[in-house]
């Protein structure tokens, strides 16, 4: 009953085997690997597991990318399945314009992060942050209504647009720190509270359309550098994409 889990971003493949696929299911190995070496996975950590029985995965990464990974998984007679946002599932509905654009890890980190809502008691609106090469802010109703959500340039593009586009600026490897006295930290401190800013600004619509203090939840593999940085808690979480992907795994795939 082992189930693969995978998140294809535009930086790195993430996976992870589960001894089923229900949310909770213990881990049974994990890794991560660079777009540019996915190829090797087949002939390399995947040749030491075991066939599992599901596959499931989300990818923003596009279809080329998708088609490289279908490659290495055939080494496994399992035809994997792909998560494309709907119009509802888990529980959440979706509020996009057009449901199925809206980006396939953001609407399993939602899942995610509404379950793990939905086990801490009471029901509550919430903020989804998630932080990798793009920022993205979601917001979430207490009845699972997907409100809406901002999208902004992560810590990286936004120092490479300022050192492509500005004359003596240089990507830095500044602090951040309430008054920069140094452009390297200037330009650390800006990009930071810039995301900062825009999830307060999230918080407050979303208290304001609610009524209620949002539940805040932060993931991605740069949430750990943003989180002292934040005007209020978050629970910072590691694979919130991959608590997605169990839920949705135990409602398609029906394991006990």
């Amino acid at each position: 009953m082992t189930f693969l889990a995978l998140d294809i971003g535009n930086t790195r493949l993430k996976w992870a085997l589960y001894a089923s696929p229900i949310p909770g299911a213990d881990l049974l190995a994990h890794g991560a690997e660079f777009l540019e070496n996915i190829d090797k996975l087949a002939d390399g950590v995947w040749a030491t597991l075991a066939q599992p029985q599901y596959i499931l995965g989300c990818v923003v990464a596009g279809d080329a990318i998708k088609r490289r990974v279908e490659e290495q998984l055939e080494l496994w007679d399992v035809t994997p399945q792909w998560v494309v946002a709907s119009d509802h599932e888990a529980g959440l509905t979706n509020g996009y314009d057009h449901p199925s654009r809206l980006g396939a890890d953001r609407w399993v980190a939602m899942i995610g992060a509404y379950h793990r809502m939905l086990n801490q008691g009471v029901p509550r609106p919430m903020v989804v942050v998630m932080v990798g090469t793009a920022v993205t802010v979601e917001a979430i109703a207490q009845d699972g209504r997907f409100l809406g959500g901002f999208i902004l340039p992560g810590h990286g593009i936004m120092l490479r647009a300022l050192e492509s586009g500005t004359a003596g600026l240089h990507v830095p490897t500044g602090e951040v720190c309430p008054f920069p006295t140094n452009t390297s930290d200037a330009l650390t401190s800006g990009g930071t509270y810039a995301i900062a800013g825009a999830v307060e600004c999230m918080v407050q619509h979303v208290r304001g359309q609610c009524g209620q203090e949002p539940l805040c939840i932060m993931t991605g593999g740069a949430g750990w550098k943003m989180a002292p940085s934040m005007t209020r808690p978050f629970d910072l979480v590691d694979n919130l994409i991959f608590d997605g992907l169990l839920v949705i795994a135990h409602q398609r795939f029906g394991a006990d």
